[in-house]
């Protein structure tokens, strides 16, 4: 007998503000959700662009701050970009992996591969943090902690609807072999990252030997084509009908490790 599979539904949350340092990100989506219709249940998961977490977290930085290093001078020089956003990818990064006309590789803090150490120019203001004929001297940094922050949020929606949720902040990243960026984890609590199918029967009976899903990837890029990538309009995403049990989950799950990496 087949199984029964709910449907997987992603409503894109309504009437989010523009997102300013200090803002509590969980008052602020439980807002949004009632301005959408909607009421959390148990085993909902919420879904966040990372821009909104680093801009709450206090994580833009003001390139005039900045003083380069001869590394990032020199790397600057090789990729063609702006020393001063290369010493900041030098401070958040453990290690630089590939340097080429347009791009820096590097080995984030966060422990994953990514390019440019996720620093973002696009959609970045000051918000009057500063002047806006400099609003092209700011850039946002990744969150610190992401998993640390999905956990606090968790905790607050709990606290607030009184249900259990997982959150997710995902990020847009290339990828090895294709073109092109997707939605991707950088940070999640109350659910799985990674799910474990292996000695599970497949249609036909066969025993599952290697399949483990990266369950919180697939759902960061199918909310990644609700949210866009191009504006900040729709920054959150709330989800119903996962179908995988909520669980304790961590960024690690999906890292693979250094030995293993036959790209490195």
């Amino acid at each position: 007998m087949n199984k029964t599979v709910s449907p997987l539904t992603l409503t894109s949350l309504q009437d989010i503000p523009l997102i300013r340092q200090g803002d509590n990100l969980a008052d602020i989506l439980f807002a949004s959700l009632r301005a959408s219709g909607l009421s959390l249940q148990n085993g909902d998961i919420l879904v966040l662009a990372q821009k909104i977490v680093s801009k709450a977290e206090g994580r833009m930085v003001d390139l005039a701050t900045v003083t380069p290093s001869p590394r990032a001078f020199e790397i600057a020089t090789q990729a063609e970009k702006d020393p001063r956003v290369v010493e900041l990818m030098l401070r958040e990064s453990r290690e630089v992996l590939r340097v080429r006309v347009g791009a820096v590789i590097v080995e984030h803090n966060l422990g994953f591969v990514c390019a440019n150490a996720g620093i973002d120019h696009s959609n970045v203001s000051p918000l009057g943090e500063g002047p806006v004929e400099r609003a092209d001297e700011y850039v946002l940094l990744l969150p610190e902690d992401p998993d640390h922050t999905a956990a606090e949020i968790r905790a607050q929606i709990k606290a607030k609807a009184g249900v259990e949720v997982g959150v997710l902040i995902i990020d847009s990243h290339g990828r090895a072999w294709r073109n092109g960026t997707v939605g991707v984890t950088i940070g999640l609590a109350g659910m799985p990252g990674l799910v474990d199918l292996r000695g599970q029967p497949d249609l036909f009976g066969y025993t599952l030997r290697v399949t483990q899903v990266g369950a919180a990837d697939e759902l960061a890029a199918a909310a990644s084509l609700m949210m866009g990538q191009a504006a900040e309009g729709t920054p959150a995403v709330h989800v119903r009908g996962f179908p995988y049990p909520l669980r304790e989950g961590a960024l690690k799950e999906l890292i693979r490790p250094k030995e293993q990496d036959m790209f490195r």
